[in-house]
């Protein structure tokens, strides 16, 4: 499970349950983290130490989607050494946007975009120093409805059939998520990480709001996604399984933005599953 920010109640409901937690430090606060280690000591204590060990922290994640022209972009690694310093056993990553690659096709060819390597690769060393995955935030819908037909709805929702779509060298892509997720391993390889983890830190597919933003095409995304996908590992880490979040719970009727911004809920507002039929726990 992941929140966005520290939530005393969800906090305190996930007490002695085997949930595991990846808790966001908020982009706001991260330039105050970063500058001032006291600050920091003191925000692991009131929002991890003290609820450990009943809840099962996985990770503090230091910024989502932070971008190397934000403003905080400085802040993050410093905030992640902080935080870190003032943690015993929950590693500290960051979550960062696949459009931070410059190239993503064919996947083997994966790379940061030069506008983002002075960012990027000092927080990638920091994370192999420190045993952390990359976290990374994964949609195949975005990927999609941005590319200006180019993209083939199947290989986007894993309707293929199993069919290749993609030819790699010796690897073959039947889905747009494991191309993606293997975009982002080149990347760190030609950064200089090729042992390091992705985590998938959020994916989903709209039910709603914009062009193939339908229930229909949400529900083949989870189907595709639940049936072996994540487990199975990628082409280019077979075996290896895809941590994977899926966002969101609910929708988000005042969320900004595109209309399908909205629609990526995976339950009702009276909580009922949009997706009957998708198993998402064993």
């Amino acid at each position: 499970m992941r929140i966005y920010e520290p939530d005393q109640f969800t906090l305190q409901a996930l007490n002695n349950t085997s949930i595991e937690l990846a808790l966001d430090v908020p982009n706001e606060v991260i330039p105050t983290l970063a500058g001032d280690p006291a600050a920091a000591t003191a925000w692991v204590q009131t929002n991890v130490i003290s609820y450990t060990p009943s809840v099962q922290f996985r990770y503090i994640v230091v910024g989502n989607e932070v971008m190397p022209t934000d403003p905080i972009s400085q802040s993050v690694l410093p905030a992640m050494h902080n935080i870190q310093n003032a943690l015993a056993n929950v590693k500290v990553s960051t979550t960062i946007r696949v459009d931070l690659l410059g190239t993503t096709y064919p996947p083997s060819a994966g790379a940061f975009a030069d506008s983002a390597t002075a960012y990027v690769v000092p927080i990638v060393q920091f994370l192999a120093a420190n045993g952390a995955p990359l976290l990374a935030n994964v949609y195949p819908y975005f990927a999609y409805i941005g590319s200006s037909g180019q993209v083939a709805l199947d290989y986007a929702i894993f309707g293929t059939g199993g069919r290749v779509v993609v030819h790699d060298g010796v690897l073959g892509y039947q889905n747009l998520f494991h191309a993606m997720v293997d975009s982002v391993y080149a990347a760190l390889e030609k950064a200089g990480a090729p042992n390091l983890q992705v985590v998938v830190s959020e994916t989903g597919w709209p039910s709603a709001g914009n062009d193939g933003a339908t229930p229909e095409n949400a529900a083949a995304y989870y189907l595709g996604l639940t049936n072996g996908t994540v487990t199975s590992g990628t082409p280019k880490r077979p075996g290896q399984p895809v941590e994977t979040y899926l966002f969101a719970m609910f929708d988000e009727n005042q969320k900004p933005g595109a209309a399908s911004e909205q629609h990526f809920g995976l339950f009702t507002p009276d909580k009922q599953p949009k997706y009957p039929l998708v198993k998402f726990t064993n």
